[in-house]
């Protein structure tokens, strides 16, 4: 180990920084949030280092480095372009047993600056020793996803309640117990959610009633179908879980990245083909949650639209179990996107309309006449079935028969394919089509032509039969 990771104290400790530049900018930025009593020798001053100079945040003390200026501070940064001066300061602390950091020259360092993730008043600092800094702030970005942006918020409550626990607990054993169950349970779900007061009061509910956890359930969207378009909230989620309820819809690349230790349960929910009644669905997500259980509902694209996620979270509600809602990235939003085909654009379309081509049996009818409107996009889910149905309506009531339509199956994934045609071809191209399929009918679907980017894709046909784009 050729350095000590320590993390110090600089509140109203004064720290010269020589140099005014971007570069001792962004190291100044740092000492500030740390409370650090600034001090700067530089020529001149940069924008940003200029601008918290005036708001009275740091003091220029002097225009030229001199060896006087580091009898009385803490540390020391040299963040020059100028190699001769910043080995002077490195020079001139080390005399003074002064710890010195000279940017991008590590041998004339005493201490080097680690990639931060900052929650606090949690900390994590990754350093690669200066031999590797890319790929220490690769790791960095990978903890920013991992780590809830509410972490610091759950210390902080922590610290206020610690006297409180320990009083009650006084066993080191009893009091790691309480909480490595409460940072694992409702109490941290609370925190994520913003329900500050709710999660004292959880806390407060486990220091007396310890032996009756009590779970909750999270419905989460999982997106389209690529895992890169998971949201961070969703990963965070899927990763605490005990128990995962997942449908068809969800790609294999999202579940590979839920808990590894989770139990995850198949629920079916196709298109005419599910494995698990809704009411046993609904009875399960209980059920499990009162046995004390995390339980994920995780469910293809957003829950919230056309995915019977409110249905289910109502359930859920009425039997008194603690929930939070994650949203995803609906199929009408992702597949088109992955498509190239834009759901608005102002020569084309002005309003775009989500609709289902499944409707409850005592259902209204669809008002065909406003959704045949032209200058408008209908994103159509689960429409393949009942394609040539939908045309006609469509065709009825004013919609051009030529009108552009396009079918996206599997839409986000690598197997990705789009069949593109005219309206009174929708019948034939939701023959053709893989399942799960997204129809989407209007003229932006003529750009998919020129901004399709997904995998391999080809210009559409010319002799007038549906085109087949592969996106494979």
């Amino acid at each position: 180990m050729n350095y000590l990771p320590i993390f110090a104290d600089l509140r109203q400790r004064p720290v010269l920084v020589v140099g005014g530049g971007d570069i001792a900018a962004r190291k100044i930025s740092l000492l500030l949030r740390a409370g650090a009593e600034v001090r700067v020798a530089a020529l001149a001053l940069s924008d940003a280092v200029d601008k918290a100079h005036t708001a009275g945040q740091l003091a220029w003390v002097a225009r030229e480095f001199m060896p006087a200026l580091l009898d009385d501070v803490f540390l020391v940064i040299a963040a020059t372009d100028d190699a001769e001066l910043n080995a002077r300061v490195s020079e001139a602390a080390a005399q003074r047993h002064l710890l010195v950091n000279v940017v991008d020259d590590q041998p004339k360092c005493s201490f080097i600056f680690p990639s931060l993730v900052d929650r606090s008043p949690l900390m994590v600092a990754i350093s690669s020793g200066g031999q590797a800094p890319v790929l220490a702030r690769l790791l960095r970005e990978k903890l920013e996803a991992l780590l809830p942006a509410r972490l610091g918020v759950m210390a902080q409550i922590a610290g206020v309640w610690r006297e409180r626990i320990k009083q009650h607990l006084p066993s080191v054993t009893a009091r790691r117990r309480f909480w490595e169950r409460v940072f694992g349970g409702r109490f941290a779900s609370l925190v994520a959610s913003g329900q500050l007061t709710q999660a004292e009061q959880e806390l407060g509910r486990q220091l007396a009633q310890p032996e009756t956890p009590l779970g909750e359930v999270a419905l989460v969207g999982a997106g389209p179908g690529d895992a890169g378009l998971l949201t961070l909230r969703g990963l965070q989620v899927i990763q605490q879980a005990d128990v995962v309820l997942y449908d068809h819809l969800v790609s294999d690349d999202v579940m590979e990245l839920v808990r590894r230790d989770a139990e995850r349960i198949c629920v079916g929910k196709r298109a005419s083909a599910h494995l698990l009644p809704q009411e046993d669905i609904n009875a399960l997500m209980v059920t499990l949650a009162r046995q004390g259980k995390r339980v994920v509902r995780l469910k293809g694209g957003d829950p919230f639209i056309f995915g019977r996620g409110g249905e289910e979270i109502q359930h859920v509600a009425q039997a008194g179990i603690p929930f939070h809602i994650v949203p995803g990235i609906t199929a009408a939003s992702g597949a088109t996107a992955y498509a190239g085909i834009p759901l608005t654009h102002r020569d084309y379309a002005q309003s775009v309309v989500f609709i289902t081509g499944h409707c409850r049996p005592d259902g209204d009818a669809l008002d065909w006449s406003t959704l045949a409107r032209g200058r408008q996009t209908l994103a159509i889910y689960m429409g393949t079935v009942n394609a040539a149905e939908i045309a006609r309506q469509l065709i009825v009531h004013g919609r051009a028969a030529q009108t552009p339509v396009a079918v996206i199956s599997r839409g986000t994934r690598q197997d990705q394919q789009v069949l593109t045609g005219e309206l009174a071809q929708l019948d034939a191209l939701a023959q053709q089509a893989p399942r799960p399929a997204l129809v989407v009918i209007g003229e932006v679907v003529t750009l998919h032509q020129h901004i399709a980017w997904f995998g391999e894709h080809s210009q559409a046909a010319s002799d007038g039969r549906p085109a087949v784009v592969n996106l494979a």
